[in-house]
């Protein structure tokens, strides 16, 4: 699985808003800054949060962004697939719009048991969980083991 340079910085920016959710609308610009994002990147992305339902924007003096819901009920995923689309696809498909023939066939069912994991984990950790340094202890768990930390 690949994440997205657009997919870490839509979390990242998520994240930051998260943290300030009673500081008020923050800006692009210190988004941007705060988190080393491109201004203009940024604001595509923004955008396709805000026409995501996960942030609101407000224009004038005091605008910018905020969260459309409380950090703990927005998960990680939630974020991902409103910039990115699916978490998990083949070749641009979705897992059970793909078939397979011969020995390839074993695939299917290979790419919906990925795409139930990687569900699992993004589906299960909020930006309140990430912000807040409070990895649920499934996700944390999987970081203990000793091969997590290394590149084959």
């Amino acid at each position: 699985m690949r994440i997205s340079a657009r997919a870490d910085y839509a979390v990242r920016a998520a994240l930051q808003l998260a943290v300030s959710q009673d500081d008020g609308p923050l800006k692009a610009e210190a988004i941007a800054e705060a988190q080393d994002i491109p201004h203009k990147f940024l604001e595509g992305i923004l955008n396709d949060m805000r026409r995501g339902g996960l942030v609101l924007s407000q224009r004038g003096g005091n605008g910018g962004y905020r969260l459309a819901k409380p950090a703990d009920s927005i998960s990680i995923a939630d974020v991902i697939r409103v910039v990115d689309g699916p978490l998990v696809s083949v070749r641009g498909v979705r897992p059970p719009d793909l078939s397979y023939t011969g020995p390839a066939e074993s695939l299917l069912p290979l790419w919906i048991a990925l795409r139930s994991n990687v569900r699992a984990i993004l589906d299960g950790v909020t930006l309140a969980d990430v912000a807040g340094s409070d990895l649920p202890a499934g996700v944390s768990a999987l970081t203990d083991v000793p091969d997590a930390w290394t590149n084959p």
